[in-house]
């Protein structure tokens, strides 16, 4: 791990599903075994970071941060949209939330599939749980 955080070796990063390689297809669960993972050896992974990782860093691992893992125009827009407030606890705990940050931290160990509100595939809505 120290090696790849060697600024003058850089190595890029991403963080997505794989069932062959984790328990879950849920995104958010798989940040909360990346979180949980990190601590267990010794390196902490913030919930913003992880959250980038899983968008932005996984684009540019892949060589494709020309095309996806930003919101931005021109971009492909392909996006889950978090309902915030999914679960009873999820919901209890984000009423003494404080920031950005935090609120994101809550999602990655707390939600799961019930959090995601609608899904994009190249800008279009392909799933909608209303």
């Amino acid at each position: 791990m120290k090696k790849a955080k060697d600024p003058s070796r850089p190595i890029r990063v991403g963080l997505a599903t794989d069932l062959g390689a984790g328990t879950s297809f849920s995104m958010l669960q798989t940040l909360n075994e990346a979180y949980k993972s990190a601590q267990l050896n010794g390196n902490p992974l913030s919930a913003r970071h992880a959250f980038y990782l899983a968008s932005r860093g996984t684009a540019e691992a892949l060589g494709l941060a020309d095309k996806i893992g930003t919101i931005a125009p021109g971009f492909e827009a392909d996006l889950a949209v978090i309902d915030l407030h999914s679960t009873p606890i999820i919901d209890y705990r984000m009423k003494y939330c404080k920031d950005l940050d935090e609120a994101l931290f809550i999602q990655m160990t707390l939600g799961d599939d019930r959090a995601i509100a609608a899904t994009y595939v190249a800008g279009n809505k392909v799933y909608s749980r209303d």
